[in-house]
């Protein structure tokens, strides 16, 4: 259910802006694969679907994928028009996530800062090489951070080796060199691990507002590099989920609380909505290459070529989706 909502906030970002710039629109619909069930709108000649494979959605429009000489045609608006509407699902799903790790940030009782409060236990790895308690970290590596959420994932992520941490401290800023911290192992993949306490910030409006929009940034990031880490082998195929997993997911961090249903609510709905901006067939992102090719040549790639390149795409994908549906429903047996 709640998947099929960030499904359902991407397609909508299509459909408004198609609509906003009068694109005809021939079907808007949740879900891949045969028709459950069919409404078409007397008004605009739109159906609007829902389809038996919960694996995604389309907003299909004319001129999308063929030639057309409509003048409502998607090939007959301007670049800038098209660019914005398939690019508003992606948006769409980013500024979902936002509001939801607004919202995150706004019911957490304590917010972090950055300064250290104590360490974990006397000796700890970071406190014997060079981190003192009152010390407050400006920078992991070259990375400014300004929220504990900030910290933990730098030192998380980048952990895993001595890193430079600079540090304000007794009015000064010093930069403490390669630093040690503990590493765990989890599925394979080694992380950082933080060996020491933070202080809390007194929660106001506008430290709210710097820890969501800091968090926001952050998560954004985080699935960035994600991707990255994944095609330079950190993450290997078993740690990609499906929609099967995700759900699985979901269930477990409901059952976990609030906290962390939100905050996977912001990974999926951004993760989504980044996903789709990767330059790939039949992705969002894909399309928009064809985009920039047409603007840099002064005109269009064929929509039949492209429309074969989208199609093997589709077809990579629904194959990817099988195997990995595949891998997390054994996941679920093994469990």
């Amino acid at each position: 259910m709640i998947f099929g909502v960030f499904i359902l906030v991407h397609e909508l970002g299509h459909y408004l802006f198609a609509r906003i710039f009068k694109v005809k629109i021939r079907e808007f619909a949740i879900g891949m694969g045969p028709r459950l069930f069919t409404r078409r709108s007397k008004k605009t000649g739109i159906d609007y679907s829902l389809r038996a494979l919960p694996i995604g959605g389309f907003v299909s429009m004319v001129g999308e994928d063929e030639q057309s000489d409509d003048p409502g045609a998607l090939t007959k608006k301007p670049i800038w028009q098209r660019f914005l509407i398939l690019s508003a699902g992606s948006i769409m799903n980013i500024l979902l996530g936002i509001i939801v790790m607004c919202v995150l940030v706004m019911t957490t009782t304590t917010l972090g800062s950055t300064t250290i409060l104590r360490f974990a236990e006397e000796g700890a790895l970071s406190q014997a090489s060079g981190l003192k308690v009152g010390d407050q970290i400006i920078k992991v590596g070259d990375t400014k951070v300004h929220t504990s959420y900030e910290l933990v994932y730098e030192i998380m992520r980048n952990g895993i080796e001595p890193l430079d941490i600079t540090v304000k401290r007794a009015g000064e800023t010093i930069v403490v060199k390669d630093v040690i911290f503990p590493t765990i192992i989890e599925d394979g993949v080694v992380f950082g691990e933080v060996d020491f306490v933070v202080a809390a910030e007194k929660k106001t409006p506008v430290v709210v507002i710097r820890h969501a929009f800091y968090q926001s940034a952050t998560t954004v990031k985080l699935i960035w590099e994600s991707i990255f880490d994944f095609l330079t082998g950190r993450y290997g195929v078993e740690h990609i989920s499906g929609p099967v997993g995700v759900t699985n997911a979901i269930g477990e961090a409901a059952k976990a609380g609030t906290y962390n249903l939100l905050y996977l609510c912001t990974l999926i709905s951004m993760n989504l909505g980044i996903f789709n901006l990767l330059p790939l067939p039949a992705l969002d992102g894909g399309r928009l290459v064809f985009l920039l090719i047409e603007a840099i040549r002064g005109k269009p790639i064929n929509p039949e070529y492209e429309g074969y390149v989208h199609f093997a795409g589709i077809v990579l994908l629904m194959l990817a989706m099988v195997f990995i549906t595949y891998k997390d429903i054994m996941k679920l047996f093994i469990k």
